[in-house]
């Protein structure tokens, strides 16, 4: 259907960015189909003709003969509203097109109802202008309905927004230079606090975020040092250290530190709220199945209209007026898009339905349409085919004895919101019981330490060994450097041997993990490197499947990534990719898939952070992957919910089915009316072959029953993840 005529039109200039839209429009389409449905009952009831074909009389009353003439017009003024105002609108623009061809046939059917009733014809068509209008009602309810399910998809995303925030009601103490506060901690203020709902935050207010708690509003630090996750906001894995004077998003968690933020946005100002504002873009978009529906409709208002007049004219020359009257009401009525109507809305609304309620949200349908035919799916590596976050991959003990080492390391790490510290106490707590540890403190940029078994642990990367006059371990040669940074963890190339006192093979094993792109953490004992972890962002074991599967679907699969190349020629051998760019610059992901399109390659890049968003805007079609940015968001065509790159496969089946249906709707209902309105004219009168209205009208019932069970054929499609595979 056209988004721009009948009361969508009423809209147009006067929507707000957000939920409004469509949702007001689908109730508006509900309300009138509802009330329309129901005074057609008993038009249908009375209508003679209908009594005709089923043998029954109903009960008589004085102006019993009046039920469908009264109640009929009443469907023709008010359910038939919205394509008379279409029509007109349309005949106006001279475009006539869906809402013409539907204006066109109501009015003929109402005008020759009247007529009958009046005892001009003999022509009963009170009960199909109801059944019409009913149809039509019907299509543009599930079409504005499945538009407005981007609304609910998109505000489960608000839901990273905290429901409360921890408002400051006195003024803020200045920081020390060195970042710390003396006699208190920032997780211990002693500035007096109050509990506010978000929305009661105002520019200029400045709150409290404690450690694990969400950033409620967009502001700039004024008090504390804290790294923050903001892999929901960027997609990146790596935590990003903030200090006084840097900005921070709504929705990001302080991870190790507690900070004071001065608001400077709220509500709908905020980025994440920029989410919201792809409903709009979902609302209005249109496919090409959907412009070929349009333009069919319009060759259709013109077929119509010429057989019409055709039709009168030959009739009214071979002398028979009564013949040129019937036989021109029949093609105009029968000319109108039941079928048609429904042919897109429906397969619309049924895969709208089925995407949402496995994680797709189709943002442009014309991008649905596209992924049929890419060649080349380009995936994003970090937080896309990886998990965006480390796990241990290595452990090296002095002694041999890898679990104690890995359990003294977790117990430590503990009382850390980092996540490389998660990362440990997770492997550590699956392996048994995690000692206690006491007096733990955080060394900025270092690492940590603490007390366990009588013993003082430190952890921590090069920076902690340099400062504790340590060499960093490393085997004769051996150079690294460290992917995933923070607290310190960044290698210079390092050379000497092993200080583990265990084989030399431990030095070499850690300048794999290195040559690997891992992190590494080193764990000193009194004074004595004991051991080494390390942690790489993890591959998610979906990766591999999914590319198995795009293999099958014939499409190539890249990897796409600014990490160092041995960190990404690792990962691609490991999920199977055809091929990888590594050491890619962010404003350079775009020109890497421009020069993939100059191959004469239709792409699909999978991303979800701001800096793949150029690169999403520019590909074939875009695919925001885990709920990702609301840049990436605002720049792809497909959102998946989840994070799953299997679902990249379920994007292309659904592509294919959708298109599909669509074509083969648009075939059987364009189909028959190229077939009717000719039978309907009385091409065949001569043999003895004619349409008279009532088989029209039952024909063309049926092509509508036809257009919605192949649509409904739809649901069969599956689009979860093949099962078994990992």
């Amino acid at each position: 259907m056209r988004h721009d005529h009948g009361e969508h039109r009423a809209h147009d200039h006067h929507e707000p960015a957000g939920h409004a839209g469509h949702g007001d429009h689908a109730a508006q389409f509900r309300d009138r189909l509802w009330i329309s449905v129901a005074l057609s009952v008993p038009v249908v009831f009375y209508s003679e003709m209908v009594q005709m074909w089923l043998g029954f009389t109903p009960p008589r009353f004085p102006g019993s003969a009046w039920v469908a003439p009264v109640l009929g017009t009443i469907v023709f003024l008010y359910g038939g509203w919205p394509f008379l105002r279409g029509g007109f609108d349309e005949v106006r623009s001279r475009t006539p097109g869906m809402m013409s061809l539907i204006s066109l046939a109501i009015t003929v059917a109402f005008g020759a109802s009247a007529a009958t009733a009046l005892g001009v014809f003999k022509l009963d068509f009170w009960w199909e202008l109801a059944l019409l209008i009913d149809i039509m009602l019907l299509g543009h309810w599930l079409e504005m309905r499945a538009l407005g399910q981007a609304s609910s998809a998109l505000d489960a995303l608000a839901a990273l927004l905290p429901d409360e925030a921890e408002r400051l009601t006195t003024p803020s103490r200045p920081t020390p230079p060195d970042g710390t506060e003396t006699g208190t901690s920032p997780t211990t203020p002693t500035d007096g606090t109050e509990l506010v709902p978000i929305g009661e935050l105002r520019a200029g207010d400045v709150v409290l975020i404690r450690p694990g708690g969400r950033v409620p509003a967009d502001g700039t630090v004024v008090e504390g040092t804290a790294e923050l996750d903001e892999s929901m906001l960027t997609g990146e894995s790596r935590p990003v250290p903030k200090a006084s004077g840097d900005r921070v998003v709504a929705g990001t968690v302080a991870l190790d530190s507690a900070l004071r933020v001065k608001v400077d946005a709220v509500g709908e100002a905020t980025a994440l709220a920029g989410i919201r504002r792809l409903v709009e873009q979902a609302q209005y978009s249109r496919s090409k199945s959907q412009a070929l529906a349009d333009r069919a409709a319009a060759l259709l208002f013109y077929v119509a209209t010429a057989a019409g007049a055709l039709t009168f004219v030959t009739w009214l020359a071979l002398g028979d007026p009564r013949q040129a009257v019937e036989r021109t009401v029949t093609v105009l009525v029968i000319a109108c898009p039941h079928a048609l109507g429904l042919a897109i809305p429906l397969v619309i609304a049924i895969s709208t339905s089925l995407s949402a309620r496995n994680g797709i949200l189709i943002k442009d349908r014309i991008a649905l349409e596209r992924m049929r035919t890419v060649d080349v799916v380009l995936f994003d590596k970090t937080g896309t085919l990886t998990k965006g976050e480390p796990e241990v991959t290595g452990i090296a003990a002095a002694d041999g004895d890898e679990d104690a080492l890995l359990r003294t390391a977790g117990a430590v790490e503990s009382d850390s919101e980092h996540p490389l510290a998660r990362a440990i106490v997770a492997a550590a707590r699956a392996r048994g019981e995690v000692p206690r540890a006491t007096g733990f403190r955080s060394l900025t940029g270092r690492g940590v330490q603490a007390d366990t078994g009588g013993h003082t642990v430190t952890i921590g990367g090069p920076a902690l060994l340099r400062e504790l006059n340590l060499p960093t371990p490393s085997a004769p040669g051996g150079r690294g450097v460290s992917p995933l940074g923070g607290r310190g963890i960044s290698t210079p190339g390092a050379r000497g041997i092993s200080p583990l006192g265990g084989p030399e093979s431990l030095g070499a094993e850690i300048d794999a993990w290195r040559n690997r792109g891992a992190a590494v953490l080193h764990v000193v004992v009194d004074g004595r490197v004991a051991g080494a972890i390390a942690l790489e962002d993890a591959v998610r074991p979906e990766s591999r499947a999914a590319v198995q599967e795009l293999h099958r679907l014939g499409k190539q699969v890249i990897m796409i990534t600014g990490d160092a190349s041995q960190v990404a020629r690792a990962v691609a051998e490991d999920v199977g990719v055809d091929d990888h760019f590594a050491e890619v610059l962010p404003e350079d992901k775009d020109a890497k898939v421009a020069e993939l399109q100059g191959r004469g390659l239709s792409v699909a890049m999978v991303g979800d952070g701001v800096n793949d968003a150029p690169a999403l805007a520019r590909a074939d079609v875009g695919i925001a992957i885990g709920a990702g940015t609301d840049v990436a968001i605002e720049s792809a065509g497909v959102v998946l919910a989840g994070d799953d790159p299997r679902a990249v496969v379920g994007v292309i089946r659904l592509s294919r089915a959708t298109y599909r249906k669509m074509l083969q709707n648009l075939a059987w209902a364009t189909g028959y009316n190229l077939v009717a309105i000719p039978l309907a004219a009385g091409v065949l009168a001569p043999v003895g072959v004619t349409l008279s209205p009532a088989v029209g009208a039952i024909l063309m019932s049926l092509s509508t029953i036809v257009v919605a069970l192949n649509a409904q054929l739809l649901r069969r499609v599956n689009l979860r993840p093949t099962p078994g595979t990992p």
